[in-house]
């Protein structure tokens, strides 16, 4: 007899859960409708193609002799696209991550000193990683505002 008032109990609290909350409902409810914005779809198509010309950069721009340089582009730009593609599948849920976006923005401004050193005199690294990380931090800024666009109409 304990066994099936336990076992119901159960399965009371998993139809129950978190998942049901009014809250977490009118949370996801804002973000559906900021993501179906045309807006968004742009925010979410810039950020990849950041992400992967980020990763292809070295070999446009010709970064020879800046090996870690390369592998460092390379892999942050990877992370940025993998990133922008969780932001147009389940923006509900990746919406929070736009920081993630931001840091790579700043790492990539950043890099050519850290990776090269205080010789990263070659121009043209340092233009193109501080264009291509600004550009990360400013959708990653984008990304993050866009869960306050689903919102804004009912506020006024």
């Amino acid at each position: 007899m304990a066994t099936d008032s336990t076992h119901s109990t159960s399965q009371t609290r998993s139809t129950s859960g978190i998942d049901t909350h009014p809250d977490l409902m009118a949370l996801r409810g804002r973000y559906a409708e900021a993501s179906a914005k045309p807006i968004s779809g742009l925010i979410e198509g810039l950020c990849l193609l950041t992400g992967l010309y980020l990763a292809i950069s070295p070999w446009v721009v010709g970064f020879t002799g800046f090996t870690g340089l390369r592998v460092s582009n390379l892999i942050t730009g990877i992370a940025l696209a993998v990133l922008a593609m969780g932001f147009g599948s389940v923006l509900e849920r990746t919406v929070g991550l736009g920081w993630c976006a931001i840091a790579i923005g700043v790492w990539t401004i950043v890099a050519p000193w850290a990776i090269t050193g205080p010789n990263a005199a070659i121009t043209h690294t340092i233009v193109n990683n501080a264009i291509v990380g600004g550009v990360a931090i400013a959708l990653g800024l984008a990304t993050m505002g866009l869960g306050f666009m689903g919102g804004r109409r009912r506020a006024r």
